[in-house]
């Protein structure tokens, strides 16, 4: 894909992978004989996952995005879950996690020890070290927490999206040399979305999601598999929560507050967002960012780089030599024109999701047709 249309097409279908919350778990059930367990009503089971909790293990994660969007380094929650190949998983099932993300050459490692979280990139030899302040201990799972806390964030999935899906025991299957009971969710006629189902395995005795897989209308590939590949429960020593920077590494301290400015910022943005759906058809529609619109990097990104990557609000490829970029004239290359009550604009998809930005600045995603969308921006 041209990295122009990556760009912008993370931009928006990012935010369907946010609100499904789809990304967060594991691969399709492994080939082999199906385990005999006994039988389990699909409710019985989801209640079972709700009410487990995530025990000491380690284990290795295998990612496959097919999803058809780019990097997602700059969408909250996305960085490190799908951007991988695969990732090195330790958890002592009491608040402290360890992961290490390796994508070609480079490895990333997030080190959790309930307060303090250290994140150390081996590309350029760099740690940060972030102070949680304790109201955020026990806030919404951020995208790299859910692959060492599988099991709650597995009880988020299935409480968002349960009333809308018809659920469903699909038999067993072996997955990380562990017996599984494989649930699947469907959504239900009355929704519409581009996905056809997802299927999660469920470990027979912890409860733990070990695997999923996202399969969308149209393909019998999947769109998405992520999962454990090994996996052992038991304790895990202190040890391997405790970080030291390397030599020469440059680090950076930093404590995660938000002053009166930045308060009234998100209050807009939250006021400017809306949520119309609460199932397979959600769909998020907004203002797009004024910085965005006129080809300016976002008032909060680091000096010199672009969310995009490289130098340019759109990285270099993006922003050619000349400077800025005019994003609409951007749009009407990758885009295809799109017309209605609403106004005018252009649409972008992919395998999961369709984003439509219009003529006069606002938005709408989700994973869904492109009709459910302009229903979102007729609608006042």
């Amino acid at each position: 894909m041209d990295p122009k249309k990556k760009a912008l097409t993370a931009v928006v279908a990012g935010t369907v992978l946010g609100i499904g919350g789809l990304a967060v778990i594991a691969m399709p059930a492994s080939a082999g004989d199906a385990p005999v367990l006994p039988a389990i009503s699909a409710e019985n089971l989801v209640q079972s996952v709700a009410t487990a909790k995530t025990p000491a293990l380690s284990g290795k994660v295998a990612v496959t995005n097919n999803l058809g969007l780019p990097s997602l380094n700059f969408v909250p929650g996305a960085a490190g879950v799908l951007n991988v190949n695969s990732a090195d998983v330790y958890n002592d099932g009491n608040g402290r996690s360890k992961l290490a993300l390796h994508q070609g050459d480079s490895q990333e490692t997030i080190t959790r020890d309930g307060t303090t979280v250290w994140q150390y990139d081996s590309k350029d030899n760099s740690v940060t070290k972030v102070t949680v302040p304790a109201d955020a201990q026990h806030g919404p799972l951020s995208g790299t927490d859910r692959l060492s806390d599988p099991t709650t964030a597995a009880t988020e999935i299935l409480a968002k999206m349960k009333e809308t899906s018809l659920v469903t025991v699909d038999g067993t299957a072996r997955v990380a040399d562990r017996p599984a009971y494989e649930l699947v969710l469907t959504p239900k006629p009355t929704e519409r979305t581009l996905l056809r189902e997802v299927r999660v395995a469920v470990d027979s005795e912890t409860r733990l999601p070990l695997q999923l897989e996202v399969l969308t209308n149209g393909t019998s590939d999947p769109a998405l598999k992520l999962g454990f590949t090994q996996v052992t429960f038991a304790p895990q020593p202190a040890s391997e929560f405790q970080f030291t920077p390397p030599k020469g590494a440059k680090v950076t301290e930093t404590q995660p507050k938000l002053d009166n400015a930045q308060k009234d910022q998100i209050d807009k943005a939250q006021q400017d967002v809306k949520v119309v759906g609460d199932g397979w058809d959600t769909v998020v529609s907004g203002k797009v960012p004024a910085d965005f619109l006129s080809g300016k990097a976002p008032a909060n990104a680091p000096a010199g780089k672009s969310p995009f990557g490289g130098k340019g609000p759109f990285g270099d490829k993006a922003s050619g030599k000349g400077g800025s970029l005019d994003p609409m004239a951007l749009l009407s290359r990758i885009g295809k024109p799109v017309s209605g009550t609403w106004g005018s604009g252009y649409e972008i998809t992919t395998k999961v999701a369709t984003a439509v930005i219009t003529a006069d600045g606002r938005f709408a995603a989700g994973a869904v047709p492109d009709q459910v969308l302009f229903e979102a921006l007729a609608a006042k």
